[in-house]
């Protein structure tokens, strides 16, 4: 039985089989355990079980099919954030789940946003390298997203600077290379109408709604490894893990 603590049980059985779908442990269309089931193993009473399958529903992960129980229903509702992404790849080594996968649209050095300079401490005028990406499924564009890194790392971290993915995701390739992990992530986000670019990248009209999200990742010394910037179209999820 999964260790219990102080969260309340409804949300452990949650966070669990949250975890296996964001894992690609269960995937599309597959049946989730019964009420009876996830009471069983986690020794807690139906009622409890019912409703935290019913958090599930509510997020968009999941449905209930007439005559089979309930499905996970997360392909087109599932929104990566950046906490997720650096955990699979400390814990799974890769970034994406078995059905979704990035082309690499540039890697290169070029001068940052002002926002990203602050964070990375470029100094003023200065380069720094940027990937971007567009993150697809078997039904097409899902994300785009643009990951920064330092410009002293172009020597130490050639792969960086390489339009063809990287295996394990960036966070492995800089511990790799470095010895520096990525330990912490902070994310935070809005919602804009798509850009011209931003609506090319997803295959969606220019102005459509998008979900817009900033993240850092940091090592045990708190200082910033990685800087990025996604964006989603409007009605997938986002799931957020807290480490440590």
């Amino acid at each position: 039985m999964p260790e219990v603590d102080r969260t309340p049980p409804y949300l452990q059985v949650v966070a669990e089989l949250r975890r296996r779908i964001v894992d690609g442990e269960l995937t599309e269309g597959d049946r989730l355990p019964s009420v009876r089931e996830i009471a069983n193993q986690w020794q807690i009473a139906q009622a409890t079980a019912m409703r935290a399958l019913a958090v599930l529903r509510a997020d968009g992960l999941a449905e209930s099919v007439v005559g089979v129980g309930t499905v996970v229903r997360a392909r087109r509702t599932l929104h990566h954030s950046a906490a997720d992404r650096l955990d699979r790849a400390l814990r799974l080594g890769k970034i994406y789940p078995e059905n979704e996968y990035a082309v690499i649209k540039s890697a290169e050095l070029a001068t940052p946003p002002d926002w990203v300079a602050d964070l990375l401490g470029t100094e003023e005028g200065g380069q720094a390298i940027k990937r971007a990406r567009v993150t697809h499924n078997e039904d097409g564009p899902v994300s785009a997203s643009i990951s920064w890194f330092s410009g002293d790392l172009a020597e130490s971290v050639p792969a960086l600077l390489e339009t063809v993915r990287i295996p394990g995701g960036t966070p492995n390739a800089i511990e790799s290379a470095i010895g520096r992990r990525s330990v912490d992530s902070e994310e935070v986000s809005t919602a804009a109408p798509a850009t011209e670019e931003q609506a090319a990248d997803l295959g969606i009209p220019i102005g459509s709604p998008v979900s817009i999200g900033r993240n850092v990742y940091y090592d045990a010394s708190g200082d910033v490894l990685e800087v990025g910037e996604s964006v989603a179209p409007a009605g997938r999820w986002t799931h957020h893990r807290r480490r440590g």
